[in-house]
């Protein structure tokens, strides 16, 4: 099996057992959460930026902020939407984040061109990722439902590295830019909602 496969797989899930293994101690629970604090603004540029310089799509950074004052004027118009908008959005950011890795699972298939540089970096950035995910979904809806949001993403890995597909034609652009509004949206939850999961006596 493809080596920079298993890794991909695996990537998630540990990042799911650094929550599980540092979150249970009081020592590190503020270090984790200030981890996670700086890992999702760090992933986000990570995916945004790239499209924007090599693409010249500088709109990608207004649908970012977009999506970062979408929610916050939903909450500010209806109470009932406030008590929703920051759920929609943990699991609409969660199955985002499931179809890029779908994506990225047709991108390791040997002969896509990807360089050794670019599969370590798919395989680091998810440890990040299987942590928020957890981070978002553990308190609030417990382990059950944080565990069945990292398996997407390994789940959607396989689909796609089973299926060749790399990127989905004709629509690479409403993609992108589908990102960088969810992308912004989690900013709001996890900075305004996630925060009061987490807060700390």
């Amino acid at each position: 099996m493809n080596a920079w496969l298993v890794a991909a797989l695996a990537a998630p899930v540990v990042g799911a057992g650094f929550y599980l293994v540092f979150h249970s101690h009081p020592r590190t629970i503020r270090m984790m959460d200030r981890v996670v604090l700086v890992a999702l603004p760090v992933l986000i540029l990570l995916q945004v930026l790239p499209h924007m310089l090599t693409e010249k799509e500088p709109l990608l950074l207004v649908w970012l902020a977009v999506g970062a004052v979408f929610l916050n004027l939903l909450e500010k118009t209806s109470q009932l939407f406030a008590k929703h908008t920051d759920n929609v959005t943990i699991f609409v950011g969660t199955g985002l984040i499931a179809v890029h890795a779908f994506l990225e699972g047709g991108a390791l298939l040997p002969g896509q061109g990807g360089d050794t540089a670019f599969l370590i970096a798919v395989v680091l950035h998810r440890v990040p990722v299987g942590l928020l995910v957890w981070w978002l979904l553990e308190p609030r809806h417990g382990a059950t439902l944080a565990a069945l949001g990292v398996g997407s993403i390994v789940t959607a890995t396989l689909v796609g590295y089973l299926l060749g597909v790399e990127m989905l034609p004709g629509h690479h652009e409403t993609m992108e830019r589908y990102q960088a509004f969810v992308a912004g949206s989690l900013l709001h939850v996890v900075f305004h909602q996630g925060m009061r999961d987490h807060r700390h006596a």
